[in-house]
């Protein structure tokens, strides 16, 4: 007997509620008609898949199986839907996500191919990075850019493509810094705007640093680029930030880049998700 997939669509409509009552609200159904559909694809599959604590319904191990399975054929099924919607459409969508506190600067440069052209539609939006990460598993988004790569395992099959690298600088007004200074003596003297304790750009910072025995004098410590960008601006210190993230800054000359450091890379990458279907304009952006 063949697998029924409304009997799959009922059963996780439960294993998502833990309750029988109020997923046979959500589904418009009977509760005894609910637990009839669901022992019957625990007839066909040969094991219970729920157990009951209290007033809940668990999952026992064959439920949790199952679940992980209905998860990845709903996903297909709207994955395919969401795909064969764009035949004959004069524009095709790209929805890109961006962490929020990543350089728009860059995001700029990454989706300038598209930029201008009549058949293509772009949706950017900006999250932290486990929204992002779940928009991209929901097929909500096609990819996501961030300055962190994401561990690849066999539940999350994230893929992980840098796609862009430069030196960070210690950026600041003019004022901030004498002509051929070295950079011990300028971060001896300057108070340093930086990126928090959890990025890896701090710990590559604080490693170079570390062989000139210094305690550098701190002035702000924070997660968001635009935020360090008018901090600097402000003259409060001098930013560890990537020169693309203040280029207009740097041309009209209101910050300067008073010291270049060659081995603290910021790295940009692109993150998709192994799909049956993907959308053609992201591999476009990645090839550019």
């Amino acid at each position: 007997m063949e697998l029924n997939y409304h009997h799959l669509r009922y059963f996780r409509a439960v294993a998502l509620e833990g309750n029988l009552t109020r997923a046979a609200a959500h589904l418009n159904l009977s509760q005894s008609a609910l637990s009839i559909q669901v022992r019957a694809l625990e007839d066909r599959l040969g094991h219970p898949l729920f157990e009951r604590i209290g007033r809940r319904l668990e999952l026992t191990e064959a439920g949790r199986i199952a679940l992980d399975h209905a998860e990845t054929i709903f996903k297909t099924g709207d994955e395919l839907i969401a795909t064969l919607r764009q035949t004959g459409r004069a524009r095709r969508a790209i929805r890109v996500g961006a962490l929020a506190t990543l350089s728009r600067n860059f995001q700029l440069a990454f989706l300038r191919p598209l930029l201008n052209r009549s058949d293509t539609e772009i949706v950017l939006r900006s999250a932290g990075m486990a929204e992002l990460l779940r928009g991209l598993e929901g097929l909500a988004l096609d990819v996501v850019l961030t300055n962190e790569p994401v561990p690849r395992d066999a539940a999350t099959p994230f893929l992980t493509k840098r796609i862009a690298g430069q030196p960070v600088s210690l950026i600041g007004v003019p004022e901030r810094g004498k002509a051929g200074e070295d950079l011990g003596t300028l971060i001896t003297r300057e108070p340093l705007i930086l990126p928090t304790a959890e990025s890896g750009l701090r710990a590559a910072f604080e490693s170079l640093i570390s062989q000139y025995d210094i305690v550098p004098q701190i002035a702000a410590e924070v997660d968001d680029i635009a935020m360090m960008r008018l901090l600097a601006r402000e003259g409060a210190g001098l930013a560890l930030l990537p020169p693309i993230a203040v280029t207009d800054e740097l041309t009209a000359g209101i910050l300067v880049e008073h010291a270049r450091l060659e081995k603290v890379i910021e790295s940009f990458y692109a993150i998709t998700l192994t799909r049956r279907f993907p959308n053609p304009l992201v591999a476009e952006l990645l090839h550019s």
